[in-house]
Formats: structure tokens, sequence, C-alpha cells
């Protein structure tokens, strides 16, 4: 391992002391078309091998910008595909540290080749190992597809650059209007990035992932010693269903949530916590986004929006194709309604309604505030298969708000009526004792209690096993 150049200096930052193991050291280009010449690309610009962090054996590759700028041609691309290969055998994790200039030009249709290879070990790689990439230099052009075919994706928040088309080839865009490479575009805008810090705070948060996930699709959820009580009471929880990431945090082992996509479709929680040691995979819908001192910064309407429904899908299909359990906490009164929505809120929600109904992991559902309509329905109910649903005592689970529907039924009666109707109608066909009386929820629990008896759900679902129709896969 050449220990001067950065792409040595990350991936030893990134893994625990002294355990990293080098392979294909000495692999140079074969290419020697437009002067090129073997020793003049040292590991062919890419340094690659194997560690551990905290324990876990890991597959690591880092590009190095000082050869060639970490362009990608033949033999680059088969130390990668070399290191997917030993990592699917013994099914550890893949992380690539991304910094290249992309295609090697000098290599042709060698370089396309090699990009296809790579692209086709990460679809053969998908739901059996872990993949994560970080974006610590250029990523651009086809280089662009190695984080989005991955499953989480980090990108250094100043001087990273991760595009398709440079922003000043975009019609009508220069980068001084919108720099569409830069982390914030990519983490809040299109949603490709989970995390934008500084370099060594994402080489951190790789770490800190890596201690959630299991290492391959047959280990199952990753379980480690619980060491926090686990029928801790918590009667500060119930001022939180609209900030959810802050229910999740009071609910997490030790107070460890890991969100994911924080600065995306922020109405959408999504993120891993341990619960008595066991890792579960978290959905949470998102009213208020609450600042440090805990006051309320931002309202957002508890709607589902496009955004928020394809970040929850994917993730729920990453939790079931890994055996990790999902939670869902919902506070959800229906669809956002905007003209650009509605262009895709309706596959938007049928891709998660199918992701949770198609999931045979354990799911457990608590609805903390709204669980109103179809919306509510999608977001893992019993009806699309929750194993568990527990509600809060003043949970609201219905067709509509009371009010509403007392207007339709009895419209012109007058306002007396109205209320009467309304209150009656909130009483019978709105409140979760009504919804229980139905077998359409559980339990209903304090809010202070939740978290013994959400643990208490997985415990008893932990040998969860279900079967599916036999067919190649689903089309939505």
């Amino acid at each position: 391992m050449r220990t001067t150049s950065k792409a040595s200096q990350r991936i030893t930052a990134l893994l625990d002391d002294n355990s990293f193991v080098e392979i294909g050291g000495l692999v140079t280009a074969r290419a020697t078309d437009f002067n090129m010449k073997p020793n003049e690309t040292p590991s062919d610009g890419c340094v690659t091998g194997y560690g551990v962090i905290g324990g876990k054996p890991v597959y690591v590759y880092s590009q190095d910008a000082s050869v060639m700028n970490g362009t990608v041609g033949e033999m680059h691309a088969k130390k990668i595909v070399n290191l997917y290969e030993l990592a699917m055998k013994t099914g550890s994790p893949v992380i690539g540290l991304i910094d290249s200039a992309g295609l090697r030009l000098q290599e042709a249709a060698d370089a396309l080749n090699a990009f296809g290879s790579i692209y086709l070990k990460q679809v053969m790689a998908s739901g059996v190992i872990p993949q994560i990439t970080a974006v610590l230099g250029s990523c651009g052009g086809g280089l662009a597809l190695f984080p989005t075919l991955t499953d989480f994706a980090f990108m250094e928040e100043k001087s990273a650059k991760l595009f398709v088309n440079a922003p000043n080839a975009l019609d009508g865009n220069v980068v001084t209007k919108c720099d569409s490479s830069a982390a914030p575009f990519q983490a809040k805008e299109s949603g490709i990035v989970d995390l934008a810090e500084d370099e060594d705070a994402v080489l951190g948060k790789i770490r800190d992932l890596v201690a959630f996930l299991p290492s391959n699709n047959s280990e199952g959820s990753d379980i480690v010693e619980g060491t926090d009580d686990l029928n801790r009471v918590n009667p500060e929880i119930a001022g939180c269903a609209g900030d959810t990431s802050v229910a999740l945090s009071i609910l997490a082992d030790d107070n460890d949530f890991f969100e994911v996509k924080a600065e995306y479709a922020k109405d959408m929680v999504v993120g891993f916590l341990k619960l008595d040691g066991v890792t579960v995979g978290a959905v949470a819908n998102r009213s208020e986004i609450c600042d440090e001192e805990g006051n309320v910064a931002e309202k957002l309407d508890a709607v589902l929006s496009p955004e928020g429904c394809g970040k929850a899908a994917d993730f729920v299909k990453f939790c079931d194709a890994f055996e990790i359990p999902v939670l869902t906490l919902t506070n959800v009164k229906g669809y956002k309604a905007t003209l650009d929505s509605e262009k895709r809120i309706a596959k938007a929600a049928a891709e998660l309604t199918y992701a949770f109904a198609s999931a045979t992991v354990p799911k457990v559902n608590v609805i903390l505030g709204k669980a109103m309509g179809t919306a509510g329905i999608v977001m893992n109910s019993k009806a699309i298969g929750a194993d568990i649903t527990i509600a809060w005592p003043d949970a609201e689970i219905g067709a509509m708000d009371g009010r509403l529907a007392a207007k339709i039924m009895y419209e012109g009666q007058g306002a007396d009526v109205i209320d009467k109707m309304a209150a009656e109608y909130d009483e019978l066909k709105l409140s979760a004792g009504s919804a229980a009386r139905r077998g359409y929820v559980d339990q209903i629990v304090e809010a202070a209690d939740t978290r013994k008896y959400v643990i208490g759900a997985f415990e008893m679902l932990f040998t969860k096993s279900e079967d599916r129709p036999a067919k190649k896969h689903g089309t939505v």
C-alpha cells in the first residue's frame, strides 16, 4: 500500500487501525497508446483491498486522482470487479471512495467496457451485500452511476462533484445559477446523496452505518448485546408526534438514531436504530422540524408526497432484502395536493404500497396521530400486511375528518346538527378505540410506553416466516 497517496490515507482513516490488506498493488495499465506507459499508472489509479470496521470485514476501493486523474480504464475496472467477486464470495460489504475524472479516453472502447463490467457487478451484488459509496472528489458522466447503483451514497460537502451532465451543459443553466453537481443539490434536490459533510465526518458516518448493517442478505438483522433498558418509559415522546426523527431517537437504544437522506423529502423520515440490540429500519411521517433547543423551526403538511413515498419505498426494499425488521410511525392525513405532485403521486404511493405489502420481514406500525384515508392505509397498515399495529390513545384512524364527513352526510341541516354528528362520527368512526374494536389496531398504549411495546412486538415476531406467490419478480 502506497502510504503517500490520498487514496491510501482515506482507507487508513476509514478502517480499523492496521487492518487494511491491499490487493492488486502492482497492477498497471496495459494500454500504451497516446504515450501511456505501464510504469506511469501505479495501482492503475485505484487502491483496493480488505480490512475491518468495528470488527466487521469489509472490502474497499479508493480511486487515486494523482494517477491519470483517477480515470477508469481496463485494469482499474478489473481490480474493482475482482473486489466485488471476493466480497460476494465471502458475504462482506463493499465501500467505494470515488475521486475520478471518469472515463479514460486513451483506452476508448476498453474503458467503456470497463464501466459496464463494474455496473454488472454492482447489479449482481444488489440485495446480496451492502454497497456504500462516498464521493470525495469528482464523479461525473457514467461514473455517476456508481453511487446510484449502490445502497447508500455519501458526499464531501464543499469540493466534491456528482453529475451526469455538467451544470453548464444543462439547457438554460450555468454553474453560477445552479451548481447541480454540488453536494447541496444532490442531497436536497435529487435525493441521491444520503449525507453530505466534510471528508472526515463522511468517513466517520460510514463507520457508524456499517455498525447497523448485516454483512450480507443471509445473516439477518445485525444484533449486539443490548445496553439500554428495554422497559424504559419516555413521557416526553408524547410531544414528538410531529418531528418523528426526535421520536425515533427517543425510542432507540442509547438514543442513537441514524437518519439517511435527512435533507431530501423532509416530510418522510427513514433510518436505522437499535431496539434491545437489534437493528430495525424506521419509516415515519413528519409534520414538524424542531431545532436543537426543541422548538418548532418549520411546519410541514402531514401528507404523502411523491418524493417522500419514493424515499420510503427504496428504504423498505433495502430492509426487506437484508432481513431488517421495519418500524413505521404513522401520522398522515392525505396526499400532497399540487399540480406538480399530481403528476407523480399515484405512482409513488403505489410503489410505497408495493414495498410494504411485498416485504416479508417483521413489520410493526405505530399510529401516533392521524391515519386518514388511503394515505393511512399506504403507511404499513394491517390491510397491506403490518404484523402488529399499535396506536396512541388519541390517534385518529378513519376515512376523513368528522366535521367534513358530517357536512357531506348532513348537508343543509344546520350548524347544530353538523356539530353533533361530527362529534358522534369522531367517536364511532375515527377513534383508536373504534379501529381496535374492528381489529385494525392490535394495541392502544400510552405514548410513554411505546418503546417496550415495540420491542415486545419485534421479539414476538423474531421467528416470522411468510411465503408469497411464486414469481420471478413483481413489476411495480
